[in-house]
């Protein structure tokens, strides 16, 4: 089995086989994994459009029918030629896992395999079943980093014939994040605003992003925090009325939430207290919020904070899936966690 690290995947494309692999793309960043996923089916040449040679399928459908996905790999398409079997929302299914391991001993000729499933921990069946294959490929996906946010950005903005100064990159990356597909909309969305000039100013990410105050989100944030639900009501009015988008709260959230599954993990593995973690991790907080950071990492364990990380960028996706609904998606979302910080 190979493991594509995050910054080895575009050199991987350059020499994945074209027919006949198997691709596992999973993790936390759906929007990443979507995107790789499409980039993989792609490069296998098979038209997507071509319904005689592309199947796209769920794991449910696999349920009560074991033998589905082998006689799909190794069946002929009615034209000959390649094809593609694009399986989605993957889990632990048993079907699947067998099926791996199938595939593995005998491999189908002329037809790719393409799974995308979400974050699969280490131990799982799926990535167990992969590692342990001779022929699959796995690639994990998780949040963007700085570097990684600063090349989407370039590389956009590139594609259109533009520059952007340090102040609206600075304003731009903390815009986004958490979700490449979010990301990479946002970038366009930006580019196209600014389609008429050749530099992308601050003032330019303020009008296309959104520019919500920095104090009116971080209030949002610690309400849900403390699960505050008239803080957060009272916080939400003030940035709605501003005219600011909801989206940017969800995005603020979730990579709160990131930041907390960092502290909690280093709490436990370490067996440390709140207050020393912050203090060495935490240094970018403003002093106001690190008491309320701290409270939420006491009464916030880890698989629950990984949930909730879950459940935003879940969020995210569909919001901008569905961008008539991007407003609800993100208020509900952000009450639910609201009720659920409450809860703990």
């Amino acid at each position: 089995m190979s493991e594509i690290k995050s910054h080895e995947f575009e050199g991987f494309l350059q020499r994945a086989p074209r027919s006949g692999g198997i691709f596992l793309i999973y993790g936390p960043d759906r929007g990443l994994v979507s995107e790789r996923a499409g980039q993989l089916a792609r490069l296998t040449g098979v038209s997507l459009d071509d319904a005689f040679s592309v199947l796209r399928i769920t794991a449910s459908d696999l349920v009560g029918q074991p033998g589905r996905l082998l006689d799909e790999m190794n069946a002929i398409g009615l034209f000959g030629g390649d094809r593609l079997v694009w399986l989605k929302d993957a889990g632990n299914e048993k079907p699947l896992i067998e099926a791996i391991g199938i595939l593995d001993k005998e491999p189908p000729r002329g037809c790719s395999l393409v799974i995308e499933a979400g974050d699969l921990k280490k131990g799982a069946g799926l990535r167990k079943a992969v590692e342990g294959s001779r022929s699959a490929i796995a690639i994990p996906c998780y949040a963007d980093d700085t570097r990684a946010l600063s090349t989407l950005i370039d590389t956009e903005l590139e594609a259109a014939g533009l520059r952007i100064v340090p102040a609206a990159r600075q304003r731009l990356m903390e815009s986004i994040g958490g979700d490449r597909l979010a990301s990479r909309n946002e970038v366009r969305k930006l580019a196209l605003y600014c389609h008429d000039r050749n530099v992308v100013e601050e003032e330019d990410v303020m009008a296309a992003i959104g520019d919500a105050s920095a104090i009116s989100v971080d209030d949002a944030v610690d309400a849900i925090l403390k699960g505050d639900n008239g803080a957060f009501l009272n916080a939400m009015q003030k940035i709605m009325s501003s005219k600011t988008p909801v989206f940017l709260v969800l995005q603020a959230c979730l990579r709160q939430f990131q930041l907390l599954e960092l502290m909690r993990a280093e709490m436990d593995e370490k067996r440390t207290n709140a207050s020393q973690v912050i203090a060495t991790m935490g240094r970018q907080l403003h002093f106001r919020r690190k008491p309320v950071v701290e409270q939420a990492l006491k009464k916030w364990s880890l698989p629950a904070i990984r949930r909730e990380a879950g459940r935003l960028q879940s969020a995210i996706l569909q919001s901008r899936q569905r961008s008539s609904l991007e407003g609800t998606i993100a208020l509900q979302t952000l009450l639910s966690t609201v009720l659920q910080s409450a809860r703990n």
